[in-house]
C-alpha cells in the first residue's frame, strides 16, 4: 500500500511541478517522501523480524520519534 501511495503521489507531484502548480506539487512530493520513509521502515521492520535482532536498522525512525514523542496520559 505505501507502494502504491508513494509512487501516485510523486508521479502527480512531477506533473504538478511541470505545470508550475508549486505549492500543489511541493505538498505532494513531500506526502510521497513521507510515504516512501514508512515504506523503508516497513521494509527494516520486517527484515528484523525476520532474522530477530534489529540493532540500528531504524535509526531514520527513531529519530523523527524523538523529535515528535509520544505523550503517555
Amino acid at each position: 500500500m505505501c507502494f502504491i501511495v508513494t509512487i501516485i503521489m510523486f508521479v502527480l507531484a512531477i506533473q504538478n511541478l511541470m505545470q508550475t502548480h508549486w505549492i500543489v506539487g511541493g505538498v505532494q512530493f513531500i506526502i510521497a517522501l513521507g510515504f516512501f520513509i514508512l515504506l523503508l521502515r516497513n521494509i527494516q521492520k520486517a527484515r528484523c523480524d525476520r532474522e530477530g535482532s534489529c540493532g540500528n536498522a531504524c535509526m531514520l525512525t527513531a529519530w523523527i520519534a524523538k523529535v515528535f514523542p509520544k505523550k503517555d496520559h
